[in-house]
């Protein structure tokens, strides 16, 4: 834009600004060019998938059956023709890790998607409604935090295993049979889990719904007309969805390891469908004499567990605000 200089009132030349152009990016965006540079977080995530390509190929991948046995292989150790050996029914070890490993990421997913579908509603309703509301859901939500975790899961594990195992069920006692039936006896572990874990997500959506409802934007919905359905589906569950996302992250893992620490005492998977807890019992009684029966499935779940934290704390750090540059 042309000036005049003060004194002899020529035009001056323009005044010419370069502004570095930059494209405008989302919160998703940048979080995953955050995420990008954290080499731990990358790798976990490398190995998270490459263990969901292995789960979903393993009847292609896996050499043997993960069934099949051979008595005449009997806890053998690694070989060309078995890589991670046989136990001791002569089943191959390495076909049946990559089976455990559909099972457990199987049990993580499915857990968290429950605890979602229960935990962000009640928590949402008790942050947006507060009062009466809000005290009533936060008391049921410390009546349940009293109970011991473990002893819950016995409790409806047990009962459920009770319920469905009638000769003479009907209706929905037969509904959950055959649901449990079909994800080889892991509907209680799912219900179990899913009791127990809703709870710390209920009070995360809380404790962000009630920093949130206050804000402008929540205001001029409301002075909008938007209903309370509306503005909390809108409005308010999305600006919380990346804390949700994080939690989800780590509770994968969480509910990994109760699931094989239940598998390990009898609580898990049931025959013949195997798990890496299932794998791990195993090995420990045989511990001394074919010390590689307890290796591999520790060591698969040590993996597992390790690369979700790795990735978890990387998502963490590139979902906070704070840690732009």
């Amino acid at each position: 834009m042309a000036q005049t200089t003060a004194r002899t009132g020529a035009l001056a030349a323009p005044l010419r600004v370069d502004v570095e152009s930059r494209p405008s990016a989302s919160l998703w965006h940048d979080a995953w060019r955050r995420l990008r540079r954290n080499r731990a977080a990358v790798t976990g995530l490398v190995f998270i998938a490459f263990l969901f390509f292995i789960a979903a190929t393993a009847d292609v991948l896996a050499p043997y059956p993960y069934t099949a046995q051979n008595t005449a292989i009997v806890d053998q150790a690694p070989s060309a023709a078995h890589w991670f050996g046989t136990d001791e029914l002569g089943r191959d070890l390495l076909s049946r890790l990559m089976r455990g490993a559909r099972i457990s990421l199987a049990v993580g997913i499915i857990v968290q998607v429950l605890i979602l579908l229960i935990g962000v509603p009640v928590g949402a309703i008790a942050g947006y409604f507060g009062g009466k509301v809000d005290t009533l859901l936060m008391r049921i939500v410390d009546v349940m935090y009293s109970f011991p975790d473990l002893l819950l899961v016995i409790i409806v594990m047990t009962a459920l295993r009770a319920a469905t195992a009638q000769p003479d069920a009907s209706g929905p006692l037969r509904a959950l049979a055959s649901a449990d039936a079909l994800f080889g006896g892991l509907l209680g572990v799912f219900v179990s889990l899913a009791l127990i874990s809703w709870l710390t997500v209920a009070r995360l959506v809380r404790g962000q719904i009630l920093s949130l409802k206050h804000k402008e934007f929540v205001t001029a919905a409301t002075a909008m007309g938007a209903s309370h359905t509306r503005i909390m589906r809108v409005h308010l569950i999305p600006n919380v969805l990346a804390p949700i996302i994080v939690a989800a992250t780590f509770g994968i893992p969480r509910a990994i390891i109760i699931e094989a620490a239940l598998s390990f005492i009898g609580l898990g998977v049931q025959a013949p469908e195997t798990s890496w807890g299932v794998m791990i019992l195993s090995g420990y009684n045989a511990l001394q004499s074919h010390p590689h029966l307890l290796f591999f499935p520790a060591a698969a779940l040590s993996l597992t567990v390790l690369a979700y934290n790795f990735f978890g704390d990387g998502l963490r750090d590139a979902l906070d605000p704070w840690m732009k540059r």
